[in-house]
Formats: structure tokens, sequence, C-alpha cells
């Protein structure tokens, strides 16, 4: 048995809900902020068996994309704001950070 935990932006994580359950995987979704951009990700827990692993890779690979999105940087915490001019800054945000963990025993009550 696995657990895979998917850590994928907000925009994505009702599609890729929606694409695991078609997919017949039991998934949770638990709110949660990422620390670079503080904006809004997904934390998508799945449990399956090990055979199915790599079909739940190839659907949040599917689903998930990687984007560019301008962001302005947050001003030096010892430096005046007034004095801090921030021009934006393209970076890439979306896609999916999995980790696949081994489960060592699953109870349904």
């Amino acid at each position: 048995m696995k657990l895979i935990l998917a850590i994928v932006q907000e925009k994505d994580s009702r599609r890729l809900m929606e694409a695991l359950v078609a997919a017949e995987f039991q998934a949770t979704m638990l709110a949660s902020t990422g620390g670079f951009l503080r904006e809004g990700n997904s934390t998508i827990l799945i449990g399956t068996d090990e055979a199915r692993v790599d079909d739940a890779l190839a659907v949040i690979q599917k689903t998930c994309r990687v984007r560019e999105q301008l962001v302005s940087p947050l001003p030096p915490v010892v430096e005046p704001v007034d004095s801090y001019i921030s021009y934006p800054v393209k970076v890439q945000v979306g896609g999916a950070t999995v980790f696949v963990l081994d489960v060592e025993r699953l109870v349904k009550i």
C-alpha cells in the first residue's frame, strides 16, 4: 500500500480531484499555503495499491501544469518600505510536488 502526497496549486486542485475520481482513486484534499509565494495550494492525499502508483502519477502529470506568473517581491524587513522599489518578476508556478510513501497499515473505521 502507498500514500501519495501531491502538493498542487489551488487552480489545479479541483480539476485534479475530478480526474482522480474518474480514474477510480480515493483522494482527500486539504487546503494549504505555499511558503515562497504565500498563495493557496492544496495537498491531495491518495491511498492506493503499489501497482496503481504510476497510474495516479500519470493523472497528476496530465492535470497539473506549469505556468508563468508575475509576482512582486516583498520588501526587505530591515529597510524602510518607502525606499524600496519592487519590479515584478516572472516565476514558474503550478505543476505538482509529489511524495510517494510506504504505508505499513491501513484501517477503515
